[in-house]
């Protein structure tokens, strides 16, 4: 029995249509996705009887392979619109390990002609739901829908009158409809202000998983251009790379409005990308596409998405973020997917990841020289070794590598807010031009005003001028657009620290290892606010659950050693340093706060030379960092100050 035979059906207030593929409650249209029409249809048509969860998955998906909890999000909002409370099946019945089973009341009657009028204005607007399109692209959905193609059919034939009342109904409530049955009568459906893209799940590949997170870290940098809602990092959603999600606990768990997750399927030649997005209001799906290209047009993919997206969340874009999110980076495929393999590296962030990341961006440039994005790839890969204690290379070596690539990028294409933000890290922190740096960091911003690491960047630059309020105010903002950010985190504790604040600071580490009770760094910074309020005790205790021996831990115990009346122990640190630093970079920071504790003020300004030399990172806290605090009297700091281009 194919569409065009089969009958009405009747439970309740509800009329299903299967011929018009609508629902409809005493008249009015119920607004459903067509995969979770699907699965109503298939047991309403089952008369009853149980419904195996395999053989309801092979009937709503019969092309394309789907986990499980793709049906029960379908039966959970089933159930949402049929109107049942949970405590007593009224439609939709559970046979637990098995699957489902219709429990109403049907009524047949033949599908014919009386409800027509408004059988078509409800197909126009749940078609419209199904196919809006502010580009021209290949759709699977559309494409392989026989009852989809068949309604098209039929909706040409209808008169422009009609045609032009449907549109005016679909217009104002397109986006709203698709969710309207989660909102109460007479409320407004709140709009969409922030997402989180989650790692795409790779479902038959061998890639490493670097295809999902590329994927996802390139619809992040696509929708970081728009201003009207706020995207989260690619750092923010690392944490659910390699394990189950249930995507609205982690949109709450991210403080999102929705979430968006898809699931790509190799098809050798050919890639299947179905996403999904999810209210987090209430698990409703907001939109919901497939897309079936050539393997090697993974960017037309990348771009249907980001444009559909758009489309679902009714933006209205000026005419400059229509033309960066439509902005094709580069024409050369391979070039593309080296560029998404390289992201997957850089988000690593450990030495392994970087240098291969590096390896891959240069791969990229060497097929697209005029490639920018792999080009801001490259800084943001140098930039981060430049200052990262586990580099065993001065920033020398990496610093200029790093501006080199940065100013590439830009001169390529100003639109870039990474490449904006890393100049801006090489000019302030290496080069010491503090005007150029907040320059940059301002453009960065203004590029993408939901961009995490520059107002992480921009509250270290406050800092360093010693502008503490408005540095813990920007790193805030930093907070804002990445909530669960430990390196964030981390950070307001830290400049909270540097106010001189240890208890709040103190709260706040405690606030992180909550958040995250793996990250090392939380005992190393608690150990420091312990130091500055004399519970040497408690800050030997975090300093020694460091795990290297060149990172702050290991400072911080010597410093702790010395200031506790053990110089011997503290001495034995230094000596432990002086044998690293033969072997590979260590920051000049160890040795300056261990001389210093120890009131070895000449070792300390000969260190602190060495440290201007090499333009180590940690300048950038000479004015601000309590442990310097003998040292602020002598007039070779005060010099020191003004060379580094800080306020005296």
């Amino acid at each position: 029995m194919n569409a065009q035979t089969k009958p009405l059906y009747e439970f309740g207030p509800f009329r299903l249509d299967p011929k018009e593929h609508t629902l409809l409650r005493a008249g009015e249209a119920v607004p459903l996705t067509p995969k979770v029409f699907d699965t109503l249809l298939a047991l309403v048509e089952s008369g009853g009887q149980l419904v195996e969860k395999d053989e309801l998955m092979n009937r709503v998906w019969p092309d394309a392979i789907v986990e499980e909890r793709g049906l029960t999000q379908n039966i959970f909002l089933l159930r949402r619109v049929l109107g049942e409370d949970g405590a007593q099946a009224k439609y939709i019945e559970t046979v637990p390990k098995r699957g489902y089973r219709f429990v109403a009341e049907i009524n047949q009657r033949p599908n014919g002609q009386m409800d027509l009028i408004v059988q078509r204005r409800t197909s126009a607007r749940l078609k419209i739901e199904e196919e809006t399109d502010i580009g021209n692209w290949n759709v699977a959905n559309a494409a392989t829908d026989p009852s989809s193609r068949e309604s098209k059919k039929r909706a040409r034939k209808f008169t422009i009158a009609m045609a032009a009342a449907a549109l005016l109904v679909v217009l104002g409530a397109a986006f709203y409809g698709l969710i309207g049955n989660r909102v109460k009568p007479g409320e407004t459906a709140p709009r969409i202000k922030s997402i989180a893209v989650l790692p795409f799940k790779v479902l038959n590949s061998d890639d490493n998983g670097y295809l999902g997170i590329g994927l996802a870290d390139v619809l992040i940098t696509r929708l970081g251009n728009l201003k009207q809602i706020s995207v989260r990092p690619t750092s923010a959603i690392l944490r659910y790379r390699d394990r189950e999600f249930d995507p609205v606990a982690v949109g709450r768990e991210q403080r999102v409005d929705a979430v968006l997750e898809g699931h790509v399927h190799n098809l050798g030649e050919r890639i299947r990308i179905t996403v999904q997005l999810i209210s987090v209001r209430d698990g409703s799906p907001v939109w919901a596409e497939q897309f079936d290209e050539k393997m090697r047009d993974l960017a037309a993919v990348e771009d249907a998405i980001s444009r559909r997206l758009v489309g679902a969340l009714a933006l209205k874009l000026d005419a400059e973020e229509k033309q960066r999110l439509a902005k094709r980076y580069t024409d050369n495929t391979e070039a593309y997917q080296l560029y998404i393999k390289g992201r997957h590296f850089w988000n690593k962030r450990d030495e392994e990841g970087l240098r291969k990341a590096i390896a891959t961006f240069r791969q990229a440039i060497d097929l697209d020289p005029t490639y920018a994005l792999a080009y801001a790839g490259l800084a943001d890969c140098y930039s981060f070794l430049g200052s990262a204690y586990f580099d065993p290379l001065p920033p020398k070596e990496d610093m200029p590598k790093a501006k080199a690539a940065a100013v590439r990028a830009v001169e390529l294409d100003d639109t870039l807010a990474e490449a904006h933000s890393a100049l801006a890290f090489v000019q302030g922190w290496y080069d010491l031009d503090w005007p150029g740096a907040e320059r940059e960091l301002k453009r960065a911003l203004e590029l993408n005003s939901n961009y995490a690491t520059a107002h992480q960047r921009y509250g270290w630059y406050f800092l360093a001028m010693g502008r503490l309020d408005e540095a813990l105010a920007e790193m805030k903002r930093a907070q804002e657009c990445d909530p669960l950010s430990p390196v964030i985190n981390i950070n307001i504790g830290g400049f909270l620290y540097y106010q001189r604040r240890y208890d709040q600071a103190l709260e706040q580490f405690q606030k992180m290892a909550e958040i995250d009770p793996s990250f090392s760094w939380n005992p190393t910074w608690a150990g420091m606010a312990y130091l500055e309020k004399g519970d040497f005790t408690r800050a030997i205790a975090g300093f020694q659950q460091e795990k290297q021996p060149w990172e702050q831990g290991v400072w911080g115990l010597g410093v702790a050693y010395a200031r506790s009346g053990k110089p011997a122990a503290a001495r034995n640190i230094l000596s432990r340093f002086q044998e690293f630093a033969r072997q590979r970079y260590v920051s000049p920071s160890a040795f300056i706060l261990i001389y210093t504790a120890l009131g070895e003020k000449d070792q300390t300004f000969a260190w602190l030379e060495k440290a201007y030399e090499e333009r180590d990172f940690d300048l950038g806290v000479l004015k601000v960092d309590p442990k310097l605090d003998p040292l602020r009297s002598d007039p070779r700091f005060t010099d020191l100050l003004r060379r580094v281009g800080l306020p005296q």
